[in-house]
């Protein structure tokens, strides 16, 4: 997020070959059935989320717009207006944002407030200016109460306190929802929300101050193999209880919520199904190093005590992840051994979102 410099020129897409329809000063409005091949921009193509959505959509007919970094800054207005008025894509999928784990929050708190919260407002902006047919933002299941009913319905949004290990990035995301739905309602833009729970997959993080509870297993237990530690350390007590969805099901989650869903409220994306953080680090260690013992680190945070997504609405459009857990692991892992240690990011870099 930092260290971009100053656009200097409108930016232009690495892919902008479509025709473009005429601009549209300040409407949100729908494509006809004779508008050619969609465009759809990925804003954060290559975090996890939006590298996946990349490839998914590679298996739809429509057109992949992107933007790097040192293309465009999202954090700023000027410069994200010029990139729509340039590319007019017809749909966007909101996924770029400054995330981490509990480490990097409590010690990045106004990065991940103001970074995030200035993404969404310019590309939401810059949306509705240029007319794009659908915008889908990407938000997190943080933004439920600390102490939310389990499972998390969508319903429970701003019912209690937060959990503050996470509220800077909490805060952002709710915005961002807010945002959408205050431009649904004034403007009548197609902008919708879904809300995954926790990811994993191919071009995670794996950094161990700002990574996510499971690539920061995998990169732990891969180290203890190299090294043939006895023993490998774990953040907390191992009682929390998580979700996790590899990010190839999310993707296309969101492809089938820009098909069938059109409504106000945001939309959960996950399993429904959660294990202790204990149980997860036992799969992590079967199959990466099986003869390692966990040691848990009882001084650190445990984070929200228990997370699992009520995802009956998600259910009802049609959709169901693929994916089963183990599997999954699995094969990031072995993505993971693929890599070259200088493609992965958090051991070279800090890379966000």
């Amino acid at each position: 997020s930092s260290g971009i410099p100053p656009m200097t020129s409108p930016p232009t897409g690495t892919i902008a070959s479509v025709p473009r329809r005429p601009a549209t000063a300040s409407l949100c409005s729908a494509m006809s059935p004779d508008s050619p091949q969609p465009s759809v921009f990925v804003a954060g193509h290559r975090g996890l989320v939006g590298s996946a959505l990349v490839r998914r959509l590679e298996r739809e007919d429509v057109e992949v717009v992107t933007a790097t970094r040192d293309e465009l800054d999202l954090r700023h207005q000027s410069a994200v207006n010029d990139w729509f008025e340039t590319n007019r894509p017809d749909q966007v999928y909101l996924v770029a944002g400054t995330v981490g784990g509990i480490m990097a929050n409590s010690t990045r708190p106004a990065e991940f407030i103001y970074d995030n919260m200035m993404i969404h407002g310019t590309v939401v902006e810059a949306a509705r200016q240029t007319g794009v047919d659908k915008l889908l933002y990407l938000g997190s299941s943080c933004i439920y109460p600390r102490q939310a009913t389990q499972p998390i319905t969508e319903e429970q949004l701003l019912t209690g306190p937060l959990e503050p290990t996470n509220e800077w990035y909490a805060m952002a995301k709710i915005s961002g929802i807010k945002l959408c739905e205050a431009y649904r309602k004034q403007y009548d833009c197609d902008f919708i929300s879904a809300m995954p729970t926790n990811l994993y997959g191919p071009n995670d993080n794996f950094d161990l101050t700002s990574s996510h509870v499971l690539p920061a297993l995998i990169r732990k237990f891969h180290e203890a193999r190299n090294d043939a530690a006895p023993t490998v350390e774990i953040w907390g007590t191992g009682s929390p209880m998580r979700e996790f969805l590899h990010v190839d099901d999310l993707a296309a989650a969101c492809v089938h919520l820009m098909h069938t869903y059109s409504e106000d409220v945001h939309v959960n994306v996950g399993t429904g199904i959660d294990l202790s953080i204990r149980e997860r680090a036992e799969k992590v260690r079967d199959i990466v190093c099986p003869h390692a013992e966990l040691r848990f680190d009882t001084s650190k945070p445990d984070g929200t005590p228990r997370k699992v997504l009520d995802v009956t609405k998600l259910n009802e459009t049609g959709w169901r992840p693929s994916i089963e857990l183990e599997a999954g692991i699995r094969s990031t892992y072995e993505w993971f051994l693929d890599q070259q240690a200088t493609d992965l990011r958090g051991i070279d870099d800090a890379q966000h979102g």
